[in-house]
């Protein structure tokens, strides 16, 4: 968790991972501004840099190279990393509101979200064709056309709609990769049959003619059919129409023309083009809103109109960030001059380019050569980050900090201890308002009428399990974090076969001027009280205060039939071991605040801390298990090991089946180990001949504390089939059996099997 060494006072949202908000980042993390929480939201974690997928789609590159990780750069910025997708805005609350989660808050906001394809022009289009923006979407859905493809016999025939110098350039790239992958499957190249679909009577209407008749002799010396003044008036599965009534079969059709901005700008009350591009100044300051900056295709300088190109975006980094700081500052802002001519290199899919600037066109393998260093060093900026000290950073910098803002940093960090340091009565009040946590009637005070403290019944014949966790964040999502913190304590009652009845919360939310205190607070709680609310568990009270950083504890109530409770002890010789979530999240997140694991194995690992283990739980009772436990800090082993102290027994621990989180295997490999890990290593003495296993790769996972982890039992061998058959049903997809329990013996409780190879 990015905590901040002097309290919030003010929030700059950068919503979008776009080319211009990757470089803000690159600068905030250089040169931060104390008192400002930098948040980014987003709905991929990866960034694709546009001009490196065609050579993507071509074969040159693969995904981490065209890819801006907003993970380990979020990490470098200190902003929080927000994964969610904006679906709308309340420019007078100051809110963006996101699908699955409360509206995220902010003074400033800078949008750069890219362009959204514009199909509803087009009868049918929507339906039947693969837009190439969003370009992140793009990706997934090359994949699976390469794979559909694949399985046709005979020729294809792909169409690409636009010949701009996106559309050419895709179209030159999709003819390649075909023609290689025929050609890898014992077809012939030419059983690629690209069409080229433009409206307009020329190719790449912008650019010089030299650059234009050029690629024009590419476009026929690779064969692809090109359709000039044709523009597609409908669209059918299979094939297409054209101005002129004709139709062309087609098995698949790529949409590369004019994008504009998501319609839910236009209607939030921002000034907008035809396209619906935000209309913003000179300084990226939308015309309508003060306050409301936007960049790259979502946006239009209506001072000085461009086309939408990747150059562009780039270029507008660094003044943005000027800007924004400027803005934050209360300084007047600076006018963004773009450049009226610049450098276009567009790759003919076979590591050959044609480029122009100006007037002036060429080409050659050369020119590809010196594109792919131009793309490659432009992606390094972002990949080689530089090394940053790992303390807190200096409280105040006197050339980032106007004097208004220092004294606000100084009054909201005069704060006392003790009970001074509770969240104010206001602010605490207006949070419980803003809170749903569902009522039971076996809760007989709770939230809905506060009292010193809750009365909770037990019911006759039930039993209470009772259990209390804490930590600080792990992630900078404090409504995720929310979610974690209450799954992770969940996971306690549901290895006993409880059903959770009650919480209390333990909430510190970092320094702050009241409303920033209260937005936080309401993204935390509002998580946990999502997960509670799931689990049937009532938030019933806690306490808050401010300190240094946010963390949050949950003791929970559950409730039992009097001896049906699951224990750690119960396992008898042939039970079959089975766990039920992958594991790695303590490597991954050691990794991740050392910027060394991607974006995308964090994102995996958060999605398996957010699933919760209810239904595993329930299905591992009904599959005859009578032995069970979670799997959070002591990591797989230290908790196999008490399961096998309890129970009076051995187990074979099959290491090759143990599943682990995407990346776990990377990271620990590299060294990137848990604080706790040491601690959990001294366990070893409980394996049957270390030696043997030392080296195998999922070794040091056994040791490896896990959050939120999964539910680890014993089930008989003839349920076991059908056990794992229904977890996975259920969607614990990475669910196994791991082991196979013996009776006691004279040796180390543990023998874990597993090759090195």
């Amino acid at each position: 968790m990015n905590s901040a060494p002097v309290p919030v006072l003010k929030d700059l949202v950068l919503l979008g991972g776009g080319h211009t908000h990757v470089a803000v980042l690159r600068r905030f993390g250089m040169r931060p501004m104390p008192g400002v929480r930098l948040t980014v939201v987003a709905r991929d974690v990866h960034t694709p840099y546009s001009g490196m997928l065609p050579g993507l789609v071509a074969g040159h590159y693969g995904f981490d190279d065209v890819h801006i990780d907003l993970g380990p750069l979020c990490q470098f910025a200190r902003a929080r990393l927000v994964h969610a997708a904006a679906i709308g805005l309340d420019l007078e609350a100051r809110e963006i509101r996101c699908v699955d989660r409360p509206p995220i808050r902010f003074d400033l906001l800078s949008i750069n979200i890219g362009a959204t394809p514009s199909l509803t022009e087009v009868p049918g289009a929507a339906e039947a064709v693969v837009p190439v923006k969003p370009i992140s979407n793009f990706v997934d859905r090359w994949d699976q056309l390469r794979a559909r493809i694949a399985a046709r016999p005979g020729a294809v025939r792909v169409g690409v709609v636009g010949a701009g110098a996106g559309g050419v350039e895709l179209a030159l790239a999709v003819n390649h990769a075909l023609g290689d992958q025929f050609e890898a499957l014992g077809r012939a190249r030419t059983s690629a049959d690209v069409h080229l679909f433009e409206a307009g009577d020329t190719i790449l209407p912008t650019h010089n003619r030299g650059m234009r008749d050029r690629l024009r002799r590419h476009l026929d010396r690779h064969g692809l059919r090109l359709h000039l003044g044709q523009a597609v008036t409908a669209v059918e599965p299979g094939q297409v129409t054209l101005a002129d009534g004709s139709r062309v079969e087609l098995d698949e059709i790529l949409w590369v023309t004019r994008a504009g901005a998501a319609p839910w700008l236009g209607r939030s009350g921002l000034a907008v083009d035809d396209a619906g591009s935000v209309e913003v100044d000179a300084s990226l300051q939308s015309v309508s809103h003060p306050g409301i900056f936007a960049a790259g295709d979502v946006a239009v300088v209506v001072d000085h109109p461009r086309e939408k190109a990747g150059v562009f975006a780039v270029r507008q980094g660094p003044p943005l960030t000027a800007n924004l700081r400027r803005a934050l500052l209360g300084q007047p802002l600076e006018p963004f001059h773009p450049q009226r001519r610049f450098l276009t290199l567009v790759s003919t899919g076979d590591r050959y380019a044609v480029g122009s600037r100006g007037l002036l066109a060429f080409e050659g393998r050369w020119a590809w050569r010196w594109k792919d260093w131009i793309d490659r060093r432009f992606m390094s900026r972002y990949r080689d980050l530089p090394e940053m000290p790992t303390g807190p950073r200096p409280e105040i910098d006197a050339g980032l900090a106007s004097p208004e803002l220092l004294a606000e940093i100084s009054t909201a960090a005069m704060r006392c201890g003790g009970c001074g340091s509770k969240v104010g009565a206001t602010p605490l009040e207006r949070v419980l308002e803003r809170l749903q946590p569902i009522r039971r009637d076996d809760v007989i005070v709770g939230l809905d009428a506060p009292d010193d403290a809750a009365i909770v019944r037990v019911p006759p014949g039930k039993v209470q399990v009772r259990t209390v966790d804490a930590f600080r964040a792990i992630v900078d999502d404090p409504y995720v974090f929310g979610q974690i913190t209450a799954n992770h304590c969940l996971g306690d009652i549901f290895a006993m076969g409880a059903e959770a009845q009650s919480a209390l919360a333990v909430a510190t939310v970092p320094f702050g001027i009241d409303h920033k205190v209260e937005d936080t607070l309401v993204d935390l709680l509002a998580g946990a009280v999502a997960v509670l609310n799931e689990a049937g568990a009532s938030l019933v009270g806690g306490h808050t205060s401010e300190g240094a950083e946010l963390s949050l504890g949950l003791s929970l109530t559950g409730l039992v039939d009097e001896g049906r409770a699951l224990r750690k002890a119960g396992l008898r010789p042939g039970h079959r071991l089975i766990l039920t979530k992958p594991i790695g999240t303590g490597t991954l997140f050691a990794a991740h605040m050392r910027l060394k694991a991607k974006g995308r194995w964090i994102d995996g690992a958060i999605r398996s801390m957010l699933q919760s283990s209810r239904d595993a739980a329930d299905l591992l009772v009904d599959h005859g298990a009578v032995a069970c436990t979670d799997v959070t800090g002591f990591g797989l082993l230290g908790h196999l090991v008490e399961m096998t102290r309890a129970s009076g027994v051995d187990v074979e621990l099959r290491l090759d089946a143990v599943p682990a989180l995407d990346g776990a295997l990377e990271t620990s490999g590299a060294g990137w180990l848990s604080s706790l890990h040491p601690h959990n290593v001294r366990l070893r003495r409980a394996v049957e001949d270390v030696d043997t296993v030392g080296s195998h790769p999922g070794y040091r996972l056994l040791f490896d504390p896990q959050t939120a982890g999964g539910l680890l039992a014993g089930v008989p061998e003839e349920q076991t089939a059908g056990c794992l058959e229904a977890l996975r049903a259920a969607g614990y997809h990475a669910a196994a059996e791991i082991g196979i329990v013996s009776a006691r013996s004279d040796g180390a409780p543990v023998r874990v099997i597993g090759s090195a190879g």
